[in-house]
């Protein structure tokens, strides 16, 4: 997630056909190039007039898609450099493999995403989050960043510019290498719990967001309730039997009640290594195609109780066409388009049930509901929000496309979505 699927067995990307994961968007072109190093992809960026970089498809809309050409840099999967705080890898590595490498070294990365199965690169580029109240988006670690230009030069990023430039959307060139800070590896519990009042989350929500490294609600918007409540943490838990009016799960859980939780990373406080417990789904499987689509806003931590019951309202028109939402907290970043820029945030998430025609529908009636607390959105997921709305939430949108036009003064990069909502 971003989100993780809720379901499903490992598939083979090179069998299918172009489109997302979601089976939601049909790419543009079939046209796809392949890059295994800087050397390869520099001439072929340099004879194009427009294309894109397909990562690993994880987007809901059509940020990534191209009606020209396509670059995939998935044979670029290389660990760099390793040092005590820093570790340096190819764009094309995906979160599970580089976790796996840092921890078998005794390293370890702040946080992950739900889907382990992401690239970095593109992770990073549209500020894919985590959760903790005290953890900034995956975003936050990059120390550095290598990209080529639209002319084929290659330009190292650091410091202010790479403030202004980490989470690029696709926008200012092809991301090569990333700098990512890590940190010693650490054990993780994770717990769960059922059934919470959400009601207790207006007078205990910071105590709730904060009880363990990463805490997730889980709920449905039926009753009042709270169906899950997920807290992973690396310091010491009491797990006491009852947490704010939930009761502590006998068995694990998967986030929708009714599905088995064999694809889900083991709770009831068994420790295990940090990339085996902050992921909510195991790393042997990975998305199918055409089960969900996915939604989300990001609003401001102190309104984070008002906008929840403001989307609670909703639960008659929302539940028929929904999997499950997920309510997490991240930090604060400086990054001009994340959408935690200079805003510690609540996350409001939705699983849909595969029926965009209603889901379409909804998303202006949710986007009323959170307009007084400026909700942002997710960049790789469905929402309605026009380019007038998102520069209102963005500070640094008028700077940013600035940037854009000085990196790519001819539009190379450019697609129908950057088209219409940022350039």
């Amino acid at each position: 997630m971003a989100a993780g699927s809720l379901f499903s067995p490992l598939i083979d990307w090179a069998q299918q056909d172009l489109t997302n994961w979601a089976g939601n968007l049909a790419y543009g072109t079939s046209r796809l190039k392949r890059v295994s190093s800087v050397e390869e992809a520099r001439p072929w960026i340099k004879a194009q007039t427009r294309f894109k970089v397909l990562g690993t498809r994880h987007c809901f809309n059509d940020i990534a898609d191209s009606r020209d050409e396509f670059l995939s840099l998935e044979p670029m999967r290389k660990v760099v450099a390793l040092h005590a705080n820093t570790v340096t890898v190819e764009a094309g590595i995906r979160y599970g493999e580089l976790a796996v490498y840092l921890n078998d070294r005794g390293f370890a990365l702040h946080n992950l995403a739900s889907l382990p199965h992401i690239s970095v690169a593109g992770g990073c580029a549209t500020a894919t989050h985590g959760s903790g109240v005290h953890n900034a988006n995956l975003s936050s670690a990059v120390a550095g960043m290598e990209l080529l230009t639209a002319s084929g030069d290659l330009r190292q990023l650091s410091g202010e510019e790479l403030q202004a430039a980490t989470v690029h959307l696709g926008a200012l060139g092809v991301v090569t290498h990333l700098t990512l800070a890590i940190q010693p590896t650490y054990q993780v519990r994770q717990y769960v719990y059922e059934n919470m009042p959400m009601s207790a989350l207006e007078q205990h929500f910071g105590e709730i967001m904060t009880a363990g490294y990463s805490v997730s609600l889980f709920t449905d918007w039926k009753n009042r309730n709270i169906n899950e409540v997920w807290i992973k943490c690396r310091d010491a838990f009491a797990a006491p039997p009852e947490f704010f009016g939930a009761t502590a799960a006998t068995r694990n859980l998967h986030p929708i009640h009714d599905i088995s939780a064999d694809n889900c990373t083991p709770q009831m406080g068994v420790p295990g290594p940090w990339h085996e417990r902050l992921p909510h789904f195991k790393m042997g499987f990975t998305p199918s195609s055409g089960k969900e689509l996915q939604t989300e806003y990001f609003v401001p931590l102190e309104h984070a109780y008002e906008a929840i019951k403001a989307v609670e309202q909703l639960h008659e028109q929302v539940s028929p066409h929904l999997l499950i939402s997920e309510i997490r907290c991240i930090a604060a970043d400086d990054f001009w388009m994340s959408p935690c820029f200079r805003r510690p945030s609540t996350t409001i998430h939705f699983t849909w049930k595969p029926e965009w025609e209603a889901v379409r529908q909804l998303l202006p009636l949710i986007e009323a509901q959170l307009a007084p607390f400026h909700a942002r959105p997710h960049w790789g997921k469905l929402f309605a929000m026009d380019k007038t709305k998102l520069e209102a939430l963005y500070p640094k949108m008028k700077d940013f496309r600035e940037l854009v036009r000085s990196y790519d003064p001819g539009g190379k990069f450019r697609n129908a979505w950057l088209e219409r909502l940022i350039v």
